[in-house]
């Protein structure tokens, strides 16, 4: 009877523990277990396969994988080796420069899946303009995102109206967005105003978003054939989700 239970005592132990080998592994949202590395990368057969809303909506799964936690797990260094020679993003991403909204983590992209510009305030200008119309009209991304994110410093800046060196001149690009919403909005007119800031951060996204499809008649047109959309969001540094405005 001894020799009986210690058997079966013997036996739970080792089911137990094989049970806790097996669910070590990395898992997908479905369970299966993967320890592997993915190191594919955009080609110019699967960028051209691609719709603008395809794009999208692989950006909106890969947000989702970064808000629950489950990033793809991905070999970076070969990744790097595989686009070495050549590039097929299927996504430019007009950000701004705050170091807490990094696109691709954002998104869970790879190496070579995205543009990505980025300038405090996440404004368009001439520059960014040509950097755009080299991404989609020449090098074949199809979607175009303008991200804004909550607490901007740069919408702060604007709004309280700071001077220092060439800040001053970049913030007077904000002028705008930030007449707009004080126009609508009551309470204080500065950045103490949480309501307005945020506002400013959305008109912002709306702004610039218009802005692009009025200044390049080139975007504006793969836009109209249906070759390209411009959409905008807002990232929320404190959830990691982003909110999409234009889609």
């Amino acid at each position: 009877m001894l020799r009986n239970r210690r058997t079966a005592l013997i036996s739970l132990l080792l089911g137990l523990g094989l049970a806790a080998c097996a669910s070590s592994g990395d898992q997908d949202s479905s369970g299966a277990t993967d320890r592997s590395p993915s190191s594919e990368v955009m080609t110019a057969s699967t960028q051209q396969a691609l719709t603008p809303a395809d794009v999208l909506a692989d950006l909106k799964e890969g947000n989702r994988r970064f808000v629950e936690g489950r990033l793809t797990h991905r070999d970076y260094l070969a990744q790097a080796g595989a686009t070495s020679k050549g590039q097929y993003p299927k996504a430019v991403v007009v950000g701004c420069l705050d170091s807490r909204v990094p696109p691709e983590i954002v998104f869970d992209q790879g190496i070579g899946d995205l543009f990505v510009g980025r300038i405090a305030g996440n404004f368009e200008n001439t520059d960014l303009l040509g950097s755009l119309e080299f991404a989609t009209k020449a090098a074949g991304s199809k979607l175009i995102v303008v991200l804004g994110h909550t607490s901007c410093g740069a919408v702060k800046g604007a709004l309280d109206g700071v001077e220092m060196g060439n800040l001053t001149e970049m913030l007077d690009n904000l002028d705008e967005v930030v007449a707009e919403v004080r126009s609508r909005l009551s309470g204080p007119p500065d950045s103490s105003n949480a309501k307005l800031v945020q506002a400013a951060v959305e008109r912002n996204v709306y702004q610039t978003v218009d802005d692009i499809l009025a200044r390049s008649p080139i975007i504006a047109e793969m836009v109209d054939s249906g070759e390209l959309a411009v959409v905008g969001g807002v990232y929320d540094l404190a959830t990691g989700r982003v909110e999409w405005l234009i889609e």
